[in-house]
């Protein structure tokens, strides 16, 4: 990872924002300074609640949105959705490796199709199903709260994984991003961009942060977020 804000991405995470009216929130997010559209998707099944599929991530595209859309998939088994997700318009999609019969062939899906492949690993899922896949990765994700809603406090010990997987990803020598989910807000964004992470997700600190003065703005706390990712060294 270099050491400037440059190379820092903010993924507000829609599961936060208001669905009635989500094309105009994706878009103000994205005019108040966001980089990626994070895309939640649960099955009430791998994990417990159930939010949206592949129609929203096209409707979406078709709304006229052309960010990067990253799509974390909590559902199981996996690579249905992975073609669903492509032909939807997705860019990465992101998928947890308990959750696939054959990992390193659902990776190689996801790249087949076109789009940036990723690995998401819950708080106590080891690193080590990285370790014959490195080469097919594109985004390492780091899961802050257990998975299956949003609002969550950041869990403490995802620091420490942090390091060793931002470690591994340096030795690895490939272009592998480092996203973390769960619990980030400006209080602590940037001791978790020191232990290694370059990719935000933020939900409820984002959406909940709108200007009190104009509403489709959330320049205010995206800028809070650039204050302190510019820090940090």
């Amino acid at each position: 990872m270099t050491d400037t804000a440059r190379d820092f991405l903010i993924a507000p995470s829609i599961l936060s924002a208001d669905f009635a009216r989500l094309g105009e929130e994706v878009d103000d997010v994205l005019a108040s300074g966001a980089d990626i559209v994070h895309f939640d998707v649960m099955d009430n099944h791998y994990v417990p609640n159930l939010t949206i599929g592949p129609l929203v991530c096209e409707a979406l595209r078709k709304h006229g949105v052309t960010a990067p859309i990253d799509v974390h998939l909590m559902v199981r088994p996996v690579d249905r959705l992975i073609g669903d997700f492509i032909e939807a318009g997705a860019s990465y999609i992101t998928f947890h490796p308990e959750a696939s019969d054959h990992i390193d062939r659902s990776l190689q899906l996801i790249r087949d199709g076109g789009c940036r492949s990723g690995l998401v690993f819950n708080p106590a899922t080891p690193l080590a199903y990285l370790d014959h896949v490195m080469d097919k990765v594109d985004m390492v994700l780091l899961m802050s709260v257990n998975p299956g809603f949003g609002g969550q406090k950041f869990l403490p010990g995802t620091l420490d994984k942090l390091r060793e997987a931002r470690r591994r990803i340096d030795a690895s020598g490939y272009d592998i991003r480092l996203e973390i989910d769960g619990g980030v807000k400006v209080e602590n964004i940037a001791e978790i961009a020191r232990a290694g992470a370059d990719t935000f997700v933020a939900g409820s600190a984002v959406f909940k942060g709108r200007n009190a003065a104009d509403p489709h703005r959330y320049d205010g706390v995206i800028g809070e977020f650039r204050e302190q990712l510019a820090g940090v060294r």
